[in-house]
This record gives C-alpha cells, structure tokens and sequence, in this order.
C-alpha cells in the first residue's frame, strides 16, 4: 500500500507525442511517465510529496509543443520538464520552458548532441555514443567504405551526418551522397536510383516518420539489400520495426542504449512491468526515448532526494552528478559539466521482424562540452 505523502504535490510536466505521425512512440512515453511516477508514489512520493504527472500532448507539431510547454510553466507551474522527440521539438519547447520560463528541461531522446544550456540536462546517446563506435565497427567488421546519407531536413540529420563524415573520412572511406528532404516527402525513386549508381554500400539513413516507411519500401524494391547493401539507422527500435513490413528492414543494423532482447536481470524486470501495465504496440524501447525518459525521471528524482529540496540551484546541483545503479540497458550517471549521461550502447541487427543485440559495447562517455553554471534560480 502507497504511504501517505503530505503537503503540495510536486509537479512534472511531460510532453509527449500522443497523437500525429510520432503517437506510436509518444503513446509509450506517456506510459513510461506514469509508470515511473507511479513507482515513486508507491514508495511514499519525494521529500514526503506526492508527485503529480501534468501530461501534455504534443501531437507531433512543434508550435503545439511550444503551446503546451508554456501551459505547463505559466499554469501548472511545474518544476520539470522532461519530454520531446525531434531537435526542432526540443528547440519548441526550449523558448517557453528554459528561456522565458528558467526551468529545468529533460531532454530524453537519443539526438545529435551540442545542446548546451545551464538548465537543460540530455539523457539519450549522442555522436560520441552511438556514431563514432558503430561506424568503425561496421567499416572494420563488413569492410564498407562508401556510404550514402539520404536525410530529413533539420538540425538531427545535419549534425549527425557532419560526424558521420569525419568518421567515415577518418577510417579510409567515403560519402558518396547527402541529400535532404522534407519530413512528410514520399517520392524517393530519383534517390533511390542515385544509391544504386554511386555504388553505396551502405545507406545511413536519418529520414524520419512519416517519410521513412516509404523510402525504405522504395529502397528495397530496388534490390539494395538483395545486393548486400548495409541498410543503419541509429533511431531504429522495436516500436519503429513495427511502422514497416519486416522484409523491407531485414538486416538493419543500429546503436542505442537498450534494446528488448538486452539480457540483464533489471532490463528484463522492468519491461515486464510496463508490457504487464501498458499491452499492446505502444512498446517500452529505447530510440523513441523511452529509455531516456525512464532515466531522466530516477536521475531527476535522485537528485531532488539528494538535494532535499525543490530549489532549482540545489536540484541541478544534485543532478550534475546524479547517478542510477540499474535502468533499461544498465546504470547510467551523469558526467558532471556535461549535462549528459554515460550509458551502456548496444549495436542490434533486425531480424524477422525483431532486435538482436550482436555487440554489448559496455559504458561509454558522451564526450560533450562543459555548460556554464546557471544562474541562481529559487
């Protein structure tokens, strides 16, 4: 039985793309929220607090992200905010919550790194954690040398590829094409035809709902995976193997934090309990954040206990070093400056319509620049 929590509640906002073409894996981050603030509660809430979820949907629309974070700092006054999948939602929310707003924002999705803000703390992978020790592996295990970048038209796949580049250039090969489209572009036959004359051998894809479901249907209509082409992509997890038929993915290699099939004791405990709470396609995993949203939560909720306090100078404090013994793919701590988390990666390879982890590549350091100190905020 819950113990009682006395006194105001303490109030976590989260944004979350429940509807739009993002709501297959926003509907399960709204699940991992109420899972992880219920176990809070259930444990006697924080500081002797009942915590409150102030959920906001997002429908997959930044000016409506930005609307809800500002309801969730002028209305509801909470003191976090955590949630956001693409840069350009993270950049929506960044105005009304961190700039005009000075609260603590949880950006929880894997993502291109270089944010930088005194009050924003990240925690999914970034280059360092998934780019830089995928590419090397990939070039050396399979000798691919050309590579092909077919992109979504924002910041994400801009940065990514940059290091991509230097990757790719620094191991002996080369980027054969980059190109850019609009989020809902759909005809990609002129693309696809480019890959298969550039010789490509290995398509890194940062396309993104809604148009990556038709290019990678296009893509293996031409026969590139047939040929022994390498299909990657870093954001890919059980929720999106879901959007495509299982042969048009077959073989996809990417890198995240937690994959289902992550053997140890913990991972598996917890996706009992949210496929036992949440059943049904809305899945816990972790390029659509979910696992970046289970640790941003433990890691906020660490340093609040810490901090004994709700003051947001102590509470970031706390966080700047906060640390978590067991989580989706392992423990995780923050390294202190950085406002990012060292994390254990995997490299998994679809197969039949599922993840199987084929590289545990232990913790690795996210390797971000130091953030200023922020000002003294109550």
């Amino acid at each position: 039985m819950a113990q009682s929590t006395a006194g105001a509640p303490i109030k976590i906002g989260v944004i979350a793309d429940q509807t739009g073409p993002l709501s297959f894996v926003g509907l399960a981050n709204a699940n991992v929220a109420r899972m992880v603030i219920g176990d809070i509660n259930a444990k006697g809430g924080l500081l002797g607090r009942r915590v409150e979820l102030c959920l906001e949907d997002s429908e997959t629309n930044d000016a409506v992200a930005a609307a809800k974070a500002t309801k969730l700092i002028e209305q509801d006054r909470v003191n976090v905010v955590v949630g956001g999948i693409y840069s350009s939602t993270r950049q929506a929310i960044k105005g009304p919550a961190v700039v005009r707003g000075k609260t603590l924002y949880i950006y929880p999705e894997q993502y291109e790194g270089q944010e930088c803000d005194p009050l924003i703390f990240c925690t999914g992978p970034v280059p360092a954690q998934q780019v830089d020790p995928f590419i090397a592996w990939l070039m050396q295990e399979k000798g691919a040398r050309k590579f092909y970048l077919p992109s979504a038209d924002y910041i994400w796949p801009r940065v990514m590829n940059k290091r991509v580049r230097e990757v790719v250039t620094a191991n002996g090969g080369t980027i054969v094409g980059e190109e850019y489209f609009p989020l809902d572009h759909t005809d990609y036959r002129a693309t696809v035809a480019k890959i298969a004359s550039s010789g490509a051998e290995v398509v890194f894809n940062t396309i993104v709902p809604p148009g990556v479901t038709p290019f990678f249907g296009q893509l293996y209509d031409s026969g590139f995976t047939a040929r022994g082409g390498h299909l990657v992509c870093t954001y890919f997890d059980e929720n999106f193997l879901n959007m495509v038929p299982a042969a048009h993915v077959e073989g996809l290699y990417s890198c995240l934090d937690y994959y289902q099939g992550v053997s140890d004791s913990f991972s598996r405990k917890l996706l009992a309990q949210y496929d036992a709470l949440y059943p049904g396609h809305a899945m816990f995993t972790g390029g659509s954040a979910c696992s970046g949203l289970y640790r941003g939560l433990r890691l906020w909720a660490a340093a609040v206990t810490e901090a004994g306090s709700l003051a947001q100078s102590d509470v970031i404090e706390a966080l700047d070093h906060a640390q978590i013994a067991e989580g989706p793919g392992g423990p995780a701590a923050m390294i202190p400056g950085q406002h990012h988390a060292r994390m254990n990666m995997y490299i998994a390879q679809a197969r039949s319509g599922h993840f199987r982890v084929i590289n545990s590549l232990g913790a690795i350091d996210p390797q971000e620049r130091l953030v200023a100190a922020p000002m003294a905020t109550a």
